[in-house]
């Protein structure tokens, strides 16, 4: 295997080689934020940075589809963000994601529960302040408050909306009454609807600004191939749907951060091997 010459078994994403992970060559970083104070449901998604991590370290590093090795570009994997509530959370990795951008770096932050997001978000904007947000999920995440939070995992894209109104949502296909009055219709696309639209790829596309941060919620997939997320709905999306919407994104657009949130790991290893799986791809579409 190709990665047997690049890997020492370091604890890192793709367990590279110092060649490979140090800070200074690397242009990519992995921020782990194993943050599960608010999910309303099935708990775990604070174990899901670390079964990412682990599930990358078994994958092949070549590319087939994009021709590339995106790991030669460096990926830095930073100590895991460790908060006992939402606001020093939020607080800690708003400044380490501000920082890592201050250094040029391309960042990767990986949750946990979805309102980490919120953190990358608001800093990539002091970046790129006309930057629009493509928010791949199965749920709107738009209500005000939930469970007496501003900052609960059900509000990350209202919290978002006080920043930018350029979310483009993918996968919807849950959601509160409440949240009804929050929402932009020509600026949602739901799961029902992609299955019967052609040109929703190039669609989504279009209503995107030149700069755009990309939010995955991972049960934006359908559970058949994502069961281990904290709230699974039925209806969802497939891998090459995602992936063919991303490498769209990718080419006709300038990706500038994301976040991959609520992996909820189990024993079945399968889902973390596709969040790692799914990183790798939007670092090889951008990168290649």
């Amino acid at each position: 295997m190709l990665k047997d010459k690049i890997s020492n078994g370091a604890d890192n994403f793709c367990g590279l080689a110092e060649e490979f992970s140090s800070y200074g060559k690397s242009k990519i970083v992995i921020l782990p934020v194993p943050f599960d104070k608010t999910t309303s449901w099935l708990k775990g998604s604070d174990k899901g940075p670390e079964a990412i991590i682990e599930a990358s370290q078994n994958m092949e590093l070549y590319d087939i589809e994009t021709d590339s090795q995106v790991y030669k570009m460096g990926i830095f994997t930073e100590k895991a963000v460790i908060a006992k509530d939402s606001v020093s959370m939020l607080n800690q990795t708003y400044k380490k994601v501000r920082s890592f951008l201050k250094d040029k770096k391309f960042v990767v932050t990986v949750g946990g529960e979805h309102s980490i997001s919120m953190a990358p978000i608001k800093a990539h904007f002091e970046f790129s302040p006309d930057m629009s947000i493509l928010h791949l999920d199965a749920h709107s995440d738009r209500r005000d408050t939930y469970e007496g939070s501003k900052y609960n995992h059900a509000c990350v894209m209202a919290r978002a909306r006080e920043i930018t109104d350029k979310i483009i949502s993918v996968g919807i296909r849950s959601m509160d009454s409440s949240e009804l009055k929050n929402i932009d219709r020509n600026k949602m696309f739901y799961a029902s609807e992609i299955f019967k639209s052609k040109g929703w790829i190039r669609k989504v596309t279009n209503k995107l600004s030149k700069n755009v941060y990309v939010s995955i919620d991972l049960d934006v997939f359908d559970p058949s191939i994502m069961p281990s997320t904290g709230t699974p709905e039925p209806g969802g999306l497939n891998w090459e749907q995602v992936t063919d919407l991303l490498e769209m994104v990718s080419s006709k657009r300038n990706i500038v951060g994301t976040d991959v949130v609520e992996l909820c790991p189990s024993t079945n290893k399968a889902p973390d091997f596709l969040a790692a799986k799914l990183i790798y791809k939007l670092l090889s579409y951008k990168f290649s």
